[in-house]
């Protein structure tokens, strides 16, 4: 599994990628940020979550440096033991929701991804 994010012809990368960069630029590449470590810019502990999503859930907001570009991204951390400034990892998890807990058929919906594990 990788976490790609996308590259393009100015060199700026984003998270999830989009088909138009900054000022248009167009997709060049990806890269798989699960290959790099992020600084954790903020976080939150949410106690009322969507039917399916663990309760309590802490999310942060995350910025990977990128060869020299800055790229950020939001998601589960693995532990409620978080702070500002602390490294992180991708992790790799295979359910980050419950399926069967929601309204949408759990065979329409990718369930894996990554939560961020302190270093």
């Amino acid at each position: 599994m990788t976490m790609d994010a996308t590259q393009y012809e100015d060199g700026s990368i984003s998270y999830p990628g989009h088909p138009r960069g900054p000022d248009g630029a167009k997709p060049v590449g990806t890269i798989d940020l699960s290959e790099y470590t992020a600084e954790v810019i903020t976080w939150t502990t949410s106690t009322a979550t969507p039917p399916g999503v663990r309760e309590p859930n802490t999310l942060a907001i995350l910025e990977f440096d990128v060869e020299g570009e800055t790229v950020r991204a939001i998601g589960q951390v693995t532990t409620d033991d978080v702070e500002t400034g602390d490294e992180v990892e991708p992790v790799p998890v295979e359910e980050l929701r419950e399926p069967g807990a929601g309204i949408r058929e759990p065979e329409s919906q990718d369930w894996d991804g990554y939560r961020f594990e302190p270093v």
